[in-house]
């Protein structure tokens, strides 16, 4: 349990409850939280995704109801459990978005028999980045039975030899969009949430058929293998999410530690390319990929006992210590 959670803006949306009792759907105030399943001026939501079902109105109410945190209907942080902020229906996940992460990789795989020194290797990668804004992101999709809480245990499965982490941004979307032109896409972001976006790297690529390419559904979607949360933070408290700072530490020690600004493909035209694919609903997700510093470039994959604390500009932090499957 925490008592606090440090947030930009005055106010985030979370997911809350109380020893032996079902989520809540709450309005965050840094340590107070007010249960708005019970605010008549709400709609009395069910949950977080209902409140994104009528973003557009019910935000100015949040606004309102935040302006004054304090009185009888707003309980302490400390005490209640904090759940993952939001079960979306779809969740859309870009890869290889970072231009340093995706430069290391690169240097990382390198096979040497092609006669490239590991430079050669670095500078060749280097030139090809500007080369894929020519061409769509890389999208693919999740699972929401992935999802845990900001402080939840991440459950190593028995059949994983390499897990590792991924942190990244991830865009709330907040109303019903098709084809959106990158231009209009921020628009439809209601907030943004902290995801840890983990991974089975061995089972990344099809061994047995290689030119079937990458087997996201195997390596990503154990339960637990991604953390949400603690909150969603509106786009109006950072409405440029090229703002943002991602750090992860594994047990203290620093190994992700970058700028959004340093993404391939922006925020916007990730969404603006996921709109054009499917229909984004309210509540989706939509992850803008991990930057450098993954456990596989540092030689040094998830175990039983580690603890990963996550962190972006504005948006809380996380903390998750991974635990054998039982």
């Amino acid at each position: 349990m925490v008592s606090s959670i440090d947030h930009a803006g005055p106010w985030a949306l979370g997911s809350f409850s109380r020893a032996g009792q079902s989520p809540f759907p709450g309005l965050l105030c840094r340590d107070r939280v007010l249960d708005l399943s019970a605010e008549e001026k709400a709609g009395r939501p069910a949950s977080v995704l209902a409140l994104m079902e009528d973003w557009d109105t019910v935000r100015p109410v949040l606004e309102s109801l935040a302006t004054v945190p304090d009185g009888e209907r707003w309980a302490p942080l400390d005490g209640l459990h904090v759940a993952a902020p939001i079960v979306p229906r779809q969740i859309f996940q870009a890869g290889a978005n970072y231009r340093t992460h995706v430069i290391d990789l690169a240097v990382k795989h390198h096979d040497p028999s092609d006669g490239r020194t590991p430079e050669q290797v670095r500078e060749d990668a280097t030139a090809q980045m500007d080369e894929r804004l020519e061409h769509p992101p890389y999208v693919f999709t999740g699972l929401p039975s992935a999802i845990c809480g900001a402080y939840d245990d991440v459950v190593l499965p028995k059949y994983g030899k390499q897990p590792d982490w991924e942190l990244e941004l991830a865009a709330v979307i907040g109303r019903p969009v098709r084809d959106l032109d990158p231009s209009q896409a921020l628009d439809a972001v209601a907030g943004w949430v902290i995801v840890n976006d983990l991974t089975l790297r061995e089972l990344v690529m099809r061994r047995d058929m290689p030119e079937l390419g990458a087997d996201w559904m195997a390596s990503k979607n154990a339960p637990t293998f991604l953390p949400t949360g603690p909150v969603i933070v509106p786009r109006s408290a950072v409405p440029d999410p090229a703002d943002f700072q991602l750090t992860l530490k594994l047990n203290g020690e620093v190994m992700q530690n970058e700028s959004a600004k340093d993404m391939i493909f922006d925020v916007a035209r990730i969404i603006a390319h996921c709109s054009k694919m499917a229909t984004l609903l309210p509540g989706d997700l939509v992850l803008t990929g991990s930057p450098a510093g993954n456990g596989l470039v540092h030689g040094r994959l998830l175990r039983e006992g580690d603890v990963m604390d996550a962190t972006i500009t504005g948006l809380g932090a996380q903390r998750n210590r991974c635990v054998a499957a039982s």
